[in-house]
């Protein structure tokens, strides 16, 4: 069967092309692709676990199977957004200053910024001691859930103008930032609190991200207790 392969970014530099039209065997599964091509373009091999695949304009997954005549995309994880979204996961240290001057227009007067830091110390019922926190995410969803959360934002608050959300994932010590949600307006009384507050709620709820507790008495991954609902 014959297919269509698709290179972007990097990738189709390493392939020194952006398209190619190649016939496999039926049933071929992205798995026995990706090994396909690494054979074909050796300059792909080493980036190639770390590329995402998708078959048709829907991200696909190794153990699926490819359809005759399909349109196969390789590319690099995503940094989602362009003008006035912004949304990434990244393990890149979190500059405020430079996302809020990113966020700004000429009509903005007013920004509500959201920065979740790692506590070195709880207090409480329970008190104890952080060291640091591992933060893991499953990348693709990731960014689809926190692109669904800016749609939601600018659904219920109309007036919002740039809405920045990114999470930092890998380790990082106590007093870090791990998180940040921005949104700007012409004004303060056009709902940016309580849309900034929603986003890093929702993200708290939907966006496949985990972390790992590193204390001096061990590890142990937190998890929450919100179930995503159907349609979510």
């Amino acid at each position: 069967m014959k297919i269509n392969i698709l290179f972007f970014a990097k990738l189709k530099e390493l392939v020194a092309t952006n398209k190619i039209e190649i016939e496999v065997e039926s049933g071929i599964s992205v798995k026995e692709l990706r090994k396909f091509i690494s054979i074909r373009y050796p300059a792909i091999t080493e980036v190639l676990p770390n590329v995402i695949v998708s078959i048709n304009q829907q991200f696909a997954f190794d153990e699926e199977l490819v359809p005759d005549r399909a349109e196969v995309a390789f590319f690099p994880p995503v940094s989602g957004g362009s003008g006035d979204t912004h949304i990434d996961i990244t393990d890149q240290p979190l500059d405020i200053n430079v996302l809020l001057a990113d966020a700004t227009r000429k009509s903005t007067g007013a920004a509500a910024i959201f920065t979740g830091i790692i506590r070195g110390e709880t207090h409480g019922k329970k008190e104890y001691e952080t060291i640091g926190l591992e933060y893991e995410s499953y990348r693709p969803m990731a960014i689809s859930k926190l692109e669904q959360i800016a749609n939601e934002i600018r659904e219920r608050w109309s007036d919002v103008q740039t809405i920045v959300m990114i999470q930092r994932i890998g380790y990082m010590d106590a007093g870090t930032p791990t998180v940040v949600v921005i949104c700007t307006s012409g004004h303060r009384n056009s709902g940016i609190f309580e849309a900034a507050k929603y986003g890093i709620d929702r993200i708290k709820e939907v966006v496949p991200v985990w972390k790992k507790e590193i204390g001096p008495n061990g590890e142990t991954w937190i998890e929450g207790d919100y179930l995503p609902k159907k349609g979510e």
